[in-house]
């Protein structure tokens, strides 16, 4: 019976990599101009070279795929009775579409800021609500300020090949198999979900790694943000909560396991407020481009980051481990690695400041 559990969850992980191959091949055929926008892209992004921005609708086809296969096998379950699986549709449809736009028309920033806080707003309605303060009206807000920052956070890692990509895989791994240490192994909507965008991962990176074929793009970068968010709330946030420990455990597990996200945006806003620029446009002065001036190729800056999301990946289900387990001195002590990747990458953009040309 596991075995075959197993078996399906891997189909839906290879299902979604075959699938965003697939998708990513059609679009690339069949819109070599759709989705390239040549003034604004080479501005903000690590590549001189326009490129389509277009792989981030194999994530949002895969999880629509996803959700119809499963409703097919398991007809027993209605998920649209759900309320947190239709405050996820609900939001990631809308932050699907708005990056789609986003990515055609260039939306105005506050329309952008709308949306999102509407998605964070549709999660903490729909029951998606991080457990910090045991206050509802206070653990609300901070839901929608956790889906805000992660939306944006993870659309300007999205700044060279393969990272925000390798980052989500990482992520999403952390979330998948927290979710089975305090839940333990299961089939049900929320696996199915994260095995199939996983594998959506894998797919896209193969087209995305350096030298890349296309970006993610607004519609990836947003709907994934969104995606990630809600998987953060329900698997790493709550995990203390979960246990009947401290919450604030919880997030100690997610600064871990968002470190690499985490550790640019700090970065960046610091730096940017410090040369007195607004945080939210675009430049090259992200850690992943401090990296490049610093010696490094675009390829090896990538292993970097496959380096930090892997051990972010071990040291969080290494926390959850020990939450489960009532033991939870050392899981502060954890957050000492997130705060050594912050120095050490914040240290090389001091070191090697941004030069204006690559």
């Amino acid at each position: 019976m596991i075995t075959d559990k197993i078996l399906q969850l891997i189909g839906f992980a290879v299902g979604g990599a075959v699938i965003a191959i697939i998708c990513n091949i059609l679009l690339l055929n069949f819109a070599r101009s759709l989705g390239i926008r040549n003034k604004n892209d080479i501005v903000v992004r690590w590549s001189n070279e326009s490129k389509p921005s277009l792989g981030g609708v194999s994530f949002y086809v895969v999880f629509l795929l996803a959700a119809i296969i499963f409703s097919i096998l398991y007809d027993d379950v209605n998920i649209f009775r759900n309320k947190q699986f239709v405050g996820l549709f609900a939001a990631g449809s809308m932050a699907f579409l708005m990056g789609l736009g986003d990515d055609a028309y260039n939306t105005r920033p506050l329309l952008k800021l709308f949306v999102q806080i509407s998605c964070g707003v549709l999660l903490a309605a729909t029951g998606t609500v991080i457990d910090l303060f045991h206050i509802p009206i206070a653990d609300q807000l901070i839901t929608v300020i956790w889906t805000v920052i992660v939306m944006n956070s993870l659309n300007m890692l999205d700044n060279m090949d393969g990272i925000s990509g390798t980052t989500v895989f990482f992520i999403l791994l952390s979330c998948l198999i927290s979710s089975w240490i305090i839940f333990d192994f299961n089939t049900n909507i929320w696996s199915v979900l994260m095995c199939a965008v996983i594998g959506v991962m894998v797919g896209f990176l193969s087209m995305n790694i350096y030298p890349s074929k296309l970006f993610m793009g607004d519609a990836g970068s947003q709907f994934i943000g969104l995606f990630v968010a809600f998987f953060g709330i329900k698997f790493l946030w709550n995990v203390g909560t979960e246990s009947e420990l401290p919450s604030w455990l919880g997030f100690c597990v997610t600064l871990v396991a968002f470190t690499p996200t985490a550790v640019d945006t700090l970065t960046v806003v610091i730096n940017r407020l410090k040369k007195g620029q607004s945080p939210f446009i675009g430049g090259k002065d992200h850690t992943t481009h401090h990296l490049v001036y610093a010696g490094l190729s675009d390829r090896k800056v990538w292993l970097v980051f496959v380096l930090i999301g892997a051990l972010s990946f071990v040291f969080s289900i290494a926390m959850v481990n020990l939450i489960k387990e009532k033991i939870y001195i050392p899981v502060l002590l954890s957050v000492a690695y997130s705060i050594f990747v912050f120095v050490l990458l914040y240290r090389n953009t001091i070191k090697y400041p941004e030069r204006r040309e690559k």
